[in-house]
Formats: C-alpha cells, sequence, structure tokens
C-alpha cells in the first residue's frame, strides 16, 4: 500500500486526480495581528486537506509584496499547494515577468491571472503603455515567456463581468482566455446556482471544457457582503435578502442564515456534479468549517 502525496504542484495536474476539489482563498493581511490571524485561519483549515489555496492582489498591484510574502510562507511553511493572484492593470510587462520570474525562483507554479480593477484611491489612473490591458494578454504573456512552467487559473462570471455588455460576450471573452492558455477557471461568487448552471452551458455549447470552480461566499456578515455583491454584479436572491435583513441588527443570526444557505448552496452543486467549491473565507475559518462538515459526506476524494 502507499500513498500518493499531492503537495506542492500545478492545480492542473491536481484536479485530474481528485474527485471534488475544495479549496480556500486569503487577502493578504496589513498587520502583524491581521498576519497572526491569517496564519491560525490557515491552521484550522489545513486538516480539511485542500487542493489548493490563493492569495489575493490588491488593485493596481498595491499589496504586490504583502501578497508575495504571504504566498511565500504558506509554501515554505505548510504542506499547501498555494496560487498567487495576479492583476496586469498598473504593470508593465516588464514588470509583470519580473514578478513572475520571482515566484518562479520561489517555486511557485500557479498563478490566477486577472485583469483587476482600477484603483478607487488613484483618481488620474493610467494604464502603462507597454502594459496588459485585459486578462487574456496576461495570460499570453505567461505563456510566451514562461510556456507551461505555470499552471495558470483565469475568473468566470456566471453573471457576466459588470463591464460585458450581455453574457454572451462575455462568454466569447472567456473563450478566448481560454484558447491563450487557461488550464482552469475560479467564479467569481454567486448566490443563485441557476446563473452557474446555465454558463457552465453556454460554455459547453462553445466548446470551452476546462474545470470551472464554483465560487462559495458565506453570508456572514450582511452589510459587507451586500456591498461586495453590488460591485461585482452578484444577484442576492430577494427571498434571502428579507430573511437577512429582518436579523439585520444580529450577527450571530445573520451567520447563521448564511452558513445555512451556503450549506445548501453547495449540497446543490454537489448533486449537480462539480468538479470542486472554492470558499472565500476572508481570512477567517469558523464558517467555512461549519460548511465543510455539514457537505462532508458528498465529498469523494
Amino acid at each position: 500500500m502507499f500513498v500518493v502525496i499531492l503537495f506542492h504542484m500545478k492545480i492542473s495536474e491536481k484536479l485530474k486526480q481528485v474527485n471534488t476539489s475544495i479549496s480556500f482563498e486569503f487577502f493578504p493581511p496589513k498587520t502583524p495581528e491581521a498576519e497572526k490571524q491569517l496564519f491560525q485561519t490557515i491552521k484550522d483549515l489545513e486538516p480539511l486537506n485542500p487542493t489548493f489555496v490563493s492569495v489575493t492582489y490588491g488593485a493596481g498591484g498595491s499589496t504586490r509584496d504583502r501578497t508575495r510574502n504571504v504566498v511565500k510562507r504558506i509554501h515554505e511553511e505548510t504542506n499547501l499547494t498555494v496560487m498567487a493572484h495576479l492583476t496586469c492593470i498598473g504593470h508593465t510587462k516588464k514588470e509583470l515577468i519580473d514578478i513572475l520570474q520571482d515566484y518562479k525562483s520561489i517555486g511557485i507554479e500557479n498563478i490566477l491571472a486577472l485583469r483587476g480593477d482600477i484603483p478607487i484611491s488613484m483618481e488620474n489612473f493610467e494604464l502603462p503603455e507597454d502594459g496588459c490591458k485585459y486578462a487574456v494578454e496576461l495570460v499570453r504573456l505567461i505563456r510566451e515567456n514562461f510556456g507551461d512552467y505555470f499552471c495558470v487559473a483565469v475568473a468566470a462570471y456566471p453573471e457576466g463581468h459588470p463591464e460585458s455588455p450581455n453574457i454572451e460576450r462575455d462568454v466569447l471573452y472567456f473563450k478566448h482566455k481560454v484558447e491563450a492558455g487557461a488550464d482552469f477557471a475560479i467564479t467569481q461568487m454567486f448566490f443563485d446556482n441557476r446563473f452557474f448552471y446555465e454558463y457552465v452551458e453556454q460554455l459547453e455549447k462553445e466548446g470551452v471544457n476546462i474545470p470551472v470552480i464554483p465560487g462559495i461566499m458565506p453570508i456572514t456578515n450582511f452589510k459587507q457582503i451586500r456591498k461586495f455583491a453590488f460591485m461585482c454584479g452578484a444577484t442576492i436572491p430577494e427571498e434571502l435578502v428579507k430573511r437577512l435583513e429582518a436579523v439585520e441588527d444580529k450577527p450571530e443570526e445573520v451567520k447563521k442564515i448564511g452558513i445555512e444557505y451556503a450549506t445548501e448552496q453547495c449540497i446543490d452543486l454537489l448533486k449537480h456534479g462539480v468538479k470542486g467549491l472554492h470558499f472565500y473565507t476572508l481570512n477567517k475559518s469558523d464558517a467555512t468549517i461549519q460548511i465543510y462538515n455539514n457537505i462532508k459526506h458528498l465529498i469523494r476524494n
């Protein structure tokens, strides 16, 4: 008898070796205390044996060093496979290649290639002349300069990117990212599974067949998540809004409803045969652990 060790490898390869992938997203902390809290969260979640974890990248590269340091620390201090988010907006191609070369030098093999949001704090923000305007250009840049060294993930938008004129155009843009060399995708958060199923169906009609992992955001702070949802164009079902509004001033009740709803959402997705679930943890572990415990009987390794 032998055990296959799947640590520290390309996520695209790991996805082929597991029936159901579980993964977590973190953001780079701003203070030593917040970093301590993050690594406690990571310690709490590590026993769930995630296929991978990812670390976000701030608008316009504002968290460049912090993202890199957290990614490096996870890679060196844990058995987790870690993926670094990288947004191209605000960077020249040379800067992007330097960042990627640095990740390669410390052994990172997984990148989530994103366009990124224009920083709200930068009123006169201008795109660099020699930069990448869209995520598809970043995917091409990675492939042209690093070949197959990196596993490249991209974002998917079941309700369409807020800047897309319609879902059909959004699907076309996604197809271009796949043709440029994307290996798999993670979706923006959504709260109505119907949007995900319809989106995947449209991708299949276009001949796109890379893994698309649904992104799950447990609603533990209604005001905060409603703001996120508004910014990214995610619809929160009216029935859920009413339930949450009724207990808005009771944090524990909000959290309870949010966990119940996310559990039901995950169960439905798993019963529909999704290959994985990606949890937006907001650097906390308790909600994700509760949801995992509620659904673990459906997860096949």
